[in-house]
């Protein structure tokens, strides 16, 4: 089925492997990025393919969003651009407001304007705040320990309420720990694998925040730019929310072992306190997306690793 997709926060990490992925399957994409963190080499392959075209915009400016979305015969958004990291959140709640609520519901509006269909939104396992059972189902109670996990709980609850008004499909993926290719080593707001690489790379010891007994669960970045094409193309699919997430635990710790021994005389860890706003266990349940989506996670930690080791070798 021919579907024109409108792809938000196109250049960033998460949102280049969504484009790649959307267009070898041959659909048409539209890709928007203010750049603010996206990189336009993060698409140098998608502007080498004939059906994608980028377009340089700030989503949370609401008539620019709105008149580029007339002028798109657009059958899905999927709204990935975002203030990614928690401890800006909290530097910063006005930039998060901004950024991770007001950008979606300017999406929410465009697309109610202009007959886009499905929204797929991209939340994130911050949405929880740290509860005392793992794994984590979707039916956990919510209580986000940061303002951007209140931002995106409160863009699941706004999608969904203009979604039964406007007759849309909304798929709200709950991302916990992604990883990859593409993600900025060079951000201090980069996630934990990133941020290693870059330590093993310039043989410096990392800071690890807490004992390194927390624990995430960690996805590879293609397994979540898949589950995003299953959200936006599936036919038949109905409003819901899944956990985009491997269902494995590992500690930061074990992590650090997993990286470091592709490494010759890898540096030792140092150790700090916990940071305001992170979470100390957090690990998905994945039966929802498999029944919603037909959707699992297939790449494993270790392997996903060192192929990333490969890319990061001095």
């Amino acid at each position: 089925m021919a579907l024109n997709v409108i792809v938000t926060g196109a250049a960033g990490f998460i949102g280049s492997h969504t484009v790649d992925q959307l267009l070898a399957a041959g659909y048409s994409v539209w890709g928007v990025d203010n750049f603010r963190t996206g990189r336009e080499e993060n698409l140098a392959g998608a502007m080498r393919h004939p059906s994608f075209k980028l377009r340089e915009l700030d989503v949370a400016e609401e008539k620019d969003f709105i008149d580029f979305a007339g002028e798109i015969d657009a059958d899905v958004v999927i709204h990935l651009a975002a203030l990614v990291s928690v401890p800006e959140s909290i530097s910063n709640p006005a930039l998060n407001e901004r950024l991770n609520f007001q950008a979606t519901r300017i999406v929410s509006e465009a697309a109610s304007r202009h007959k886009i269909a499905r929204i797929v939104f991209a939340s994130s396992a911050a949405v929880y705040g740290d509860p005392c059972i793992s794994p984590i189902a979707e039916d956990t109670a919510v209580a986000p320990l940061s303002p951007y996990g209140s931002a995106k709980l409160a863009s699941e609850n706004l999608l969904f309420e203009r979604a039964r008004t406007h007759a849309q499909t909304v798929r709200c993926q709950r991302y916990f720990n992604v990883y990859g290719p593409r993600q900025d080593p060079s951000s201090p707001y980069s996630g934990v694998i990133s941020i290693f690489l870059k330590h093993l790379m310039c043989n410096t010891p990392p800071t690890i925040f807490g004992t390194g007994q927390q624990t995430r669960d960690f996805i590879s970045v293609f397994d979540v730019a898949r589950a995003n094409v299953i959200a936006a193309t599936r036919q038949e699919l109905a409003s819901g929310v899944v956990n985009i997430c491997s269902g494995r635990s590992t500690s930061i710790i074990e992590l650090w072992r997993l990286l470091s021994q592709h490494y010759t005389n890898p540096p030792l860890p140092s150790f700090a306190p916990l940071r305001t706003g992170d979470i100390y266990h957090s690990c998905g349940r994945p039966d929802a997306a498999l029944n919603a989506l037909n959707f699992t996670a297939s790449i494993d930690l270790a392997a996903g690793l060192a192929q990333l080791s490969i890319l990061f070798a001095p």
